[in-house]
């Protein structure tokens, strides 16, 4: 589906002259303890131009949080990278890094996915 459309997922069409559409609203939940989370760090090329971008999903909580974490992520590793669509991303093939920083930082429900 197109960015476009992306905020009208199910409404096709109304007859209804009053109609408006209303996306719902996005809650932000607290962040739960690290041991609870379970984050998947994944290599992924799709979309860059065949550069490799590690990518942390899966993470729970505020968006300030999440934030935090892909900033010490990138400090830690040395290389650029950005938070969003509710993902860390990492630049360049950083995933064995980040799995031992993220286990050292009490995330134990971190695991690699993809091949």
């Amino acid at each position: 589906m197109g960015k476009k459309n992306n905020q009208r997922q199910g409404v096709v069409y109304s007859t209804d002259p009053h109609y408006s559409f209303s996306s719902p609203a996005r809650v932000e939940v607290p962040t739960p303890d690290p041991d609870r989370q379970k984050l998947r760090v994944l290599i992924d090329r799709k979309q860059r131009g065949g550069k490799e971008v590690t990518l942390v999903t899966g993470f729970i909580g505020t968006k300030e949080d999440r934030e935090e974490l892909g900033k010490l992520l990138k400090n830690k590793c040395g290389t650029g990278g950005s938070v969003k669509d509710d993902e860390i991303l990492v630049q360049g093939n950083q995933r064995d890094k980040v799995i031992k920083i993220l286990l050292e930082m009490g995330y134990s429900g971190t695991k690699a996915a993809g091949g």
